[in-house]
């Protein structure tokens, strides 16, 4: 029972939040979770998709490498763009972009090796260039999301606020894998299983974007300047609010971290630890499992992040935020050197659901500082600046996991491989950790 004065928490206020809110959002909204389901029935397969196509584990670190490189270039070009053609149009070029991607992601396995000229570029090649495409509509309006957000909620509700637009985002991340799960479960190769996952994330992402074009109501978009050049980007650097820089850096060295060591993870249950389930009548591939633990994780995530938020608007932003980058720096050590057990991996994954509790009060203490009218500039050249430093993350990692060379340090040999990549991202993420405890500032409404 709440005590005087306190609400109690109500897991069904984010759906409120949603239904209560205008229709081009709305769109956007549900335009967002279809994309989402797109995504994570995908996304996070195509490292194993890779692998299975030939690629090496420094090739896989590659890939991962240019999505986060596209990650950090795509948002602020992409927001300069909606300025300039109008929200309409922009979010229908770019989910159409990225509904081709996903097409170039079915054809790889179908097309294989192809020569040009004297060179013969391998099947996975096919997969990168879809990435550029795929990743289209994801990294767009990213500062525009937020800014929404700082206008249509008052200080003391930041987190709440990002907890009902992220609850929604998240419905995808928790269905999109199961469903992968189910069309792998009922292949019977990894191969196979794939292709139905990638027809079914394109038949998503056409009707989101036919549903996105003819729904969202373009009579108020208005058209804005030109992009400044680099020079604009410098500025928005030099007016980014001091109290950000601390969480700037030690939200990187997090971010670094799992970057290391992410696209690794579906590779790590399939083929390092090889663990599959078995139980409740069903058997279940390592392919399919994993599946099914990143739905364990989204459930995690769900019903943690509005209790985590309501928390963070009495105990401060800050205790949230350090929760959600614990989690980052321990996930990977406890992963990689977990036993194949089916009931300690669900476990695991389930923890590094709470990672994401502390996602609604992280966008806050963000935005919190920007002023009323900045929130979308500030978002988008925080997330430039960290997205950049991340980008070779993953190449780094991926030369560790792939890696066989071995290193006498007193007396003791240490081998490159799965492990030492994996403690390497836990060590940067602990220091990200112990930077933001140590100098990480609370947004004032919170005090």
């Amino acid at each position: 029972m709440a005590t005087d004065g306190e609400e109690p928490v109500d897991l069904l206020d984010s759906f409120r939040q949603f239904f209560a809110l205008e229709r081009d959002v709305l769109v956007l909204s549900l335009s967002m979770l279809a994309f989402s389901l797109a995504f994570q029935m995908t996304g996070r397969y195509v490292p194993e998709y890779l692998r299975v196509l030939g690629a090496s584990a420094s090739v896989i670190g590659l890939y991962g490498s240019v999505g986060n490189l596209i990650s950090a270039v795509y948002p602020y070009p992409g927001g300069a763009i909606s300025d300039r053609i109008g929200s309409r149009l922009a979010l229908t070029a770019f989910a159409v972009l990225a509904t081709l991607g996903f097409g170039l992601w079915y054809l790889a396995s179908i097309v294989g090796d192809v020569a040009v000229g004297p060179l013969q570029v391998p099947a996975w090649g096919l997969v990168f260039v879809g990435l550029f495409l795929a990743q289209a509509w994801k990294s767009f309006g990213l500062g525009a999301t937020f800014a929404i957000v700082k206008q249509a909620v008052p200080p003391q509700r930041l987190a709440m606020g990002f907890a009902s637009t992220e609850m929604f985002r998240r419905i995808g991340f928790l269905f999109g894998p199961l469903l992968a799960a189910g069309l792998l479960a009922l292949t019977p190769t990894f191969s196979g299983g794939f292709q139905s996952i990638l027809l079914a994330a394109i038949a998503f992402s056409l009707v989101a974007t036919v549903a996105q074009h003819v729904l969202y109501d373009a009579s108020e978009d208005s058209l804005g300047k030109s992009f400044e050049g680099v020079g604009q980007v410098l500025a928005d650097l030099r007016s980014m609010p001091a109290p950000l820089l601390p969480l700037l850096v030690a939200d990187t060295l997090v971010r670094f971290a799992n970057g290391m060591v992410y696209v690794f993870f579906v590779i790590v249950v399939t083929d390092f630890l090889s663990v599959g389930f078995s139980g409740f009548g069903l058997s279940l591939r390592p392919d399919a499992f994993f599946g099914v633990l990143l739905g364990v994780e989204m459930v995690v995530a769900i019903l943690s992040m509005a209790p985590v938020s309501k928390l963070a608007e009495y105990a401060g932003l800050k205790p949230a935020v350090a929760l959600g980058f614990s989690v980052y720096a321990l996930f990977p050590l406890a992963l990689i050197f977990a036993p194949a057990d089916q009931w300690l991996v669900i476990a695991l994954f389930a923890y590094s659901g709470l990672r994401f509790a502390g996602l609604p009060a992280h966008k806050a203490l963000i935005v919190g500082p920007a002023e009323a009218d900045a929130g979308g500039r500030v978002t988008g050249t925080y997330y430039l600046v960290r997205n950049t430093v991340v980008i070779p993350s993953a190449a780094l990692g991926g030369w560790l996991y792939g890696s066989e060379w071995a290193l006498g340090i007193a007396g003791r040999t240490i081998r490159a491989g799965p492990q030492l990549a994996f403690l390497t991202a836990s060590a940067v993420g602990l220091l990200g950790v112990a930077y933001f405890i140590a100098f990480g500032e609370e947004f004032d409404a919170y005090d």
